[in-house]
């Protein structure tokens, strides 16, 4: 939504900081994968923005697109979002055979590492950010998560805060 997540803030005595918007509609969707080959422990960030909710075709074409990016088999962690699970049904009713699944318990969100990626770019990088439009919110997002996807300390964090071993 393009609706400002409102974070505390300083401001000089007597001069409450106000932000001004509206009530919009429009939505913008990311879909991301953390990613780690195993011999070198290289860390990754991939991720896709669509306007709108991600429904299972997005999450299909995302996994096509991040399987010619890794030119490999690999193990998928995915959360129970009803996308996910029909993605991956028809994907394996397909005859895919370049991915395995494990699946994360249902609500267990501090298990994923990837809502580490949005706890960041919604609280950390984007606070109290009011975008102008879709597009000024979509620049913002891409910038925020290019940005994370730099920092291999902080995708060594978000594993480390699901209590995953590299």
């Amino acid at each position: 939504m393009l609706q400002p997540v409102v974070r505390r803030t300083w401001a000089p005595k007597g001069q409450t900081p106000i932000q001004y918007s509206w009530d919009r509609h429009d939505r913008l969707s990311v879909i991301a994968a953390l990613t780690l080959a195993p011999q070198r422990q290289r860390l990754g960030l991939y991720f896709q923005l669509q306007q709108g909710n991600i429904r299972f075709e997005e999450v299909m074409s995302f996994l096509y697109w991040l399987h010619r990016h890794l030119r490999r088999k690999f193990i998928l962690v995915l959360d129970r979002y009803s996308a996910h699970r029909k993605a991956v049904r028809l994907l394996q009713e397909a005859g895919v055979d370049w991915f395995e699944v494990e699946w994360l318990p249902s609500y267990a969100p501090d298990l994923n590492p990837v809502e580490m990626v949005w706890n960041h770019t919604k609280y950390a990088d984007l606070a109290n950010f009011i975008p102008e439009d879709i597009r000024h919110l979509e620049h913002a997002v891409t910038t925020s998560i290019n940005e994370t996807g730099k920092m291999n300390w902080l995708k060594q964090a978000f594993f480390a805060h699901a209590k995953l071993k590299l």
